[in-house]
């Protein structure tokens, strides 16, 4: 038989050093849960960031001249319908997109989307414009013209 002595009380703190004990650990747990939310602030700020989707329109490109060149770029544009080359037997393409003011040069290598020869699409690329005039373009959006735009008089 145990005099005076509980087998809890054995292993327990003085009270002043228990909760010491558990604020220090409440103090690490909030730090932990600061820094977390930093850190998802921050991938979540700069996934927004690079999902943003700002896009020159093709004068706005060829205004900006020699500070557009060898940058990642997304520019709109209408494909001028007589500019369309394919490389015999390939997937590399030639074409020139408008704005209806100015026009530029594009290459691409891959399938073209469906709408692409829509007359009424917007063409939309992604990529980097060179100083020979070139855009080289890597990715291509095609909007689709909305239903409820009026419909131009051809009279």
């Amino acid at each position: 038989m145990n005099v005076g002595i509980n087998q809890e009380d054995a292993y327990a703190l003085p009270e002043p050093m228990a909760e010491r004990a558990v604020r220090t650990h409440r103090i690490g747990f909030l730090v932990a849960g600061v820094v977390f939310l930093m850190v998802i602030g921050y991938l979540g700020f700069t996934a927004f960031q690079s999902a943003s989707a700002y896009y020159l329109t093709v004068s706005e490109l060829t205004a900006k001249g020699a500070d557009a060149y060898d940058k990642n770029l997304r520019v709109n544009g209408k494909l001028v319908p007589t500019s369309f080359e394919r490389d015999a037997g390939g997937t590399l393409v030639h074409f020139s997109l408008t704005d209806d003011t100015d026009t530029i040069n594009a290459v691409y290598d891959g399938v073209l989307p469906d709408l692409f020869f829509n007359e009424h699409s917007e063409i939309l690329l992604e990529g980097t414009y060179g100083p020979e005039g070139m855009f080289d373009a890597q990715l291509i959006f095609v909007k689709c013209p909305s239903k409820y735009e009026a419909l131009e008089d051809s009279a």
